[in-house]
């Protein structure tokens, strides 16, 4: 019976071919299910020989802690490149979409508290 081994919900697109080709090259027979028309359904990566299945656990533990650290590597370099945006760079990346969530704030705020002095509680 199948069993799920990684789910590529929002998973980047290098990872996934990564993961893909770590089972390619181990020889582990799995398949894929797309996240659907909607995107409702769950796209994972499932192995389908049970036997098989510790073999991809582990290699895919091996190659998400090799991941981790190379992610984070690259991080603190952005950082101290200054390449990674803080939050007033994110303000001025996003400006538009900051004002619209500032106003909608500030909407349910003005309905609420207009409710409740409106009703006197």
């Amino acid at each position: 019976m199948s069993k799920l081994l990684f789910s590529l919900r929002n998973v980047p697109d290098d990872e996934a071919e990564d993961i893909r080709t770590i089972l390619q090259e181990n020889n582990i027979d799995y398949y894929e299910t797309p996240p659907g028309n909607w995107g409702i359904s769950m796209p994972a990566i499932w192995v389908r020989d049970d036997l098989q299945f510790d073999k991809a656990t582990h290699l895919l533990n091996d190659y998400q802690d090799k991941r981790a650290i190379t992610q984070r590597q690259l991080y603190q370099q952005l950082i101290k490149e200054g390449k990674m945006p803080g939050f007033f760079g994110y303000l001025h990346q996003n400006f538009y979409r900051f004002i619209i969530h500032v106003l909608a704030v500030g909407l349910v705020i003005y309905v609420s508290m207009k409710l409740i002095l409106e009703f006197g509680l």
